[in-house]
């Protein structure tokens, strides 16, 4: 069975915020090519991880992962 791809908005999230991959990987205890394997999609994160990054961005687990890519800001459910 092939790995599943798991969508992010880590980078999303962390630009708007002013945190360097860096800083995210000091306060994940990750290096900081991780992050970047993580925003790119190359490697999936453990569980544990998972949720402590949305932690550190206080928000729920599926505001930054979905097996599905996440929508473009201002896009609209269509209405059928």
């Amino acid at each position: 069975m092939a790995e599943t791809t798991i969508h992010n908005r880590i980078a999303m999230l962390r630009t708007e915020r002013g945190i360097s991959r860096r800083e995210l990987a000091d306060a994940l205890g990750v290096h900081y090519q991780t992050v970047g394997y993580l925003e790119r999609g190359e490697y999936n994160p453990s569980l544990e991880l998972a949720m402590r990054i949305a932690e550190f961005f206080e928000v729920p687990v599926e505001v930054v992962f979905s097996l599905r890519p996440f929508k473009r800001i201002g896009e609209q459910d269509s209405v059928a």
